[in-house]
């Protein structure tokens, strides 16, 4: 997740790009960078870390112009440097772009044999010699725009300025957001909303496959066809704190539905839905050498290497144990060159987690990272890692990382079991289809907001709740739990099932509602069981359940119904209604949700 934006009119557009990007900033803050025409000709400042670095970089070496285009970057080809940062220029094009190119390597080896010179890792590189090949061939920076976009796969919001036509912005999107707003003598174009209220409250959002030209005179939209498209702006209303969130009310619920794009992005370009096989670059760790693998992890990203270490005993058939990272280092493992050091951590920074890889290194294992930030002091530590690519969390509440975290795993754990041996060839194809569906299923999940926030109501007011979950959804009940122990201060526990006769049945009583996790998978029946005892003793339970249960919600007070999927992915679905369930009680109690008392949203000391 980025953020770009693009101007064009009678102001300072330095300025005006500027304070775009200080609006855009929650989307990325690896670094930024401004490219602005003047005089026929592209000026270029770009500058790693925060925007404030850039904003330095500017006042020492000013520009100015009417026209130009800004990007804050979240990276996720190449590390965060100055090489690697936006807009990216090749021949006086410059361009910016949010979303991922999945064939950039082809394209890149295209471009290298036609004689281009790359000057940094990251697969935007290619648009910007793309769009110039085109124009040397004769095309206006339209028609140069639309020829590149056909022959890149994969998400985008991108805009372009040419030296060849010093007056325009075209830009192009692809299942990245991309919103012209139009004022009077100038336009702009941004990733989100907070970045067009300074200049116009009018604005048109585009659609998949479209692209705009901007000039101070207006604006002109089309689909990659060519095809001429007419859509009335649209008012908006947001006050500017409002618009960072997206129009949601916290900075939390926008991310819990901001997940169907979080997980297509984090398995995006890494799997084959034909062919079951997975592409991890530059990975060299022996698999078949590997006999035992511990996860190790600090809070919900702890609960999601308990789901990992199913995953792994399954696909890959390795014994796997998860460890608190708090708690590895005390306890002597028993460590070899033949075990393997999972570590993940969404932040990178998490101290507990960082001693521990330290730890094992020392002893010689080979160690993994499953992280959101790319270059933070965990990927740098270990020998390889796996990016999610959920975007900047900017909720304390885990929600898009850890469902991310859960997608990373399953990946992971596939690619072993696959290149072992373990998982067949027909298994593999299968598991990926089923990943590829997730997505949808999310956003079904999703759509029970209402109904949920409607149960939130219901059950806001009591103290205590227990969390229950079998086999791979058990520490999705311990998830729950921790949801919303975190933002509305209530207490809560979450068990494996079929401990709750050996300790917490004693607390049930009608003040101690129970959520009970039931997909139709083996443990099933048990659960109806477990639904049966609680009943029995006056409880109250909420079910989650699949699409067309009817035994378990005949026998529960209330339910919330998720669609079916692979069991090895309902985990992730059943987390999603956890964290809406979570976010409406404490909305209703009052608590700070984004910011909760006594919590960080990165554990830098130990």
């Amino acid at each position: 997740m980025c953020g770009i934006v693009g101007y064009v009119g009678t102001r300072d557009s330095v300025e005006v790009l500027l304070e775009g990007l200080k609006k855009l900033e929650y989307r990325g803050y690896d670094s930024s960078g401004i490219a602005v025409l003047k005089d026929g000709k592209v000026e270029l400042r770009r500058s790693v870390g925060k925007l404030e670095k850039l904003s330095a970089e500017v006042l020492k070496k000013p520009l100015d112009g009417n026209i130009g285009i800004g990007h804050t970057r979240w990276a996720t080809h190449g590390r965060p440097t100055e090489q690697n940062a936006h807009p990216h220029i090749e021949g006086g094009v410059a361009v910016v772009h949010n979303g991922i190119i999945e064939n950039y390597i082809p394209l890149k080896e295209e471009l290298q044999r036609e004689g281009a010179k790359f000057k940094s890792e990251t697969d935007t590189e290619i648009l910007s010699h793309l769009i110039c090949r085109e124009i040397k061939q004769g095309k206006d920076l339209q028609e140069a725009v639309r020829a590149a976009v056909r022959l890149v796969k994969g998400t985008y919001a991108l805009a372009a300025i040419s030296e060849h036509e010093p007056d325009k912005i075209v830009g192009a999107r692809m299942e990245c957001p991309l919103i012209l707003g139009i004022g009077r003598h100038e336009a702009i174009l941004s990733s989100d909303i907070p970045a067009i209220l300074n200049v116009t409250r009018q604005a048109v959002f585009l659609k998949d496959g479209e692209m705009v030209t901007i000039t101070r005179d207006g604006a002109t939209i089309s689909t990659f066809d060519g095809a001429e498209v007419k859509r009335a702006p649209s008012s908006i209303n947001w006050s500017p704190i409002m618009a960072e969130k997206g129009g949601y009310r916290h900075f939390m619920l926008k991310e819990i539905f901001e997940q169907p794009r979080a997980v297509t992005d984090t398995f995006r370009g890494l799997v084959r839905e034909e062919s079951g096989d997975i592409y991890l670059n530059k990975f060299d760790i022996p698999v078949k050498d590997i006999e035992r693998i511990y996860i190790v992890a600090c809070g919900t990203s702890w609960h999601a290497g308990l789901v990992g270490k199913f995953l792994f005993e399954e696909f890959f058939r390795v014994p796997t144990e998860v460890d608190l990272a708090s708690e590895f280092r005390y306890r002597n493992p028993l460590i070899d060159k033949k075990t393997l050091v999972i570590s993940i951590s969404q932040s990178g920074e998490t101290a507990d987690t960082l001693a521990a890889v330290k730890e094992v290194k020392r002893r010689g294992a080979a160690t993994i990272s499953i992280c959101n930030v790319m270059e933070s002091s965990l990927t740098r530590e270990t020998d390889w890692s796996l990016m999610t690519h959920a975007g900047p969390e900017i909720g304390v509440a885990s929600t898009k990382a850890f469902t991310t975290q859960l997608t990373a795993l399953y990946i992971l754990a596939l690619f072993f079991g696959r290149a072992s041996g373990r998982l067949s060839n027909e298994a593999g194809v299968a598991l990926i289809q089923e990943l590829v569906k997730l997505p949808k299923k999310i956003e079904m999940t999703l759509d029970q907001a209402p109904a949920i926030e409607a149960l939130a109501k219901k059950y806001f007011h009591l103290r205590d709740f227990i969390y229950l979950g079998r086999g791979v959804n058990y520490p999705i009940a311990l998830e729950g739990a921790l949801k919303l122990k975190e933002i509305s201060y209530i207490h809560a526990e979450g068990y494996a099932a079929g401990e709750m006769k050996h300790g917490p049945i004693a607390l049930i009583d009608e003040n101690m509602p129970v959520v009970i996790i039931a997909p139709k998978d083996l443990s099933y029946p048990k659960m109806l069981g477990n639904m049966e005892e609680v009943k029995a003793r006056g409880g109250r339970t909420i079910a989650l359940v699949n699409d067309g249960d009817i035994e378990a919600s005949q026998k529960a007070d209330d339910i919330i119904r998720v669609p079916a999927a692979s069991s090895h992915l309902m985990p992730i679905l059943m987390a999603v209604p956890l964290q809406i369930l979570a976010y409406h009680i404490a909305v209703l109690k009052g608590t700070d949700v984004d910011q909760p008392r006594n919590l960080a949203k990165s554990v830098t000391v130990e």
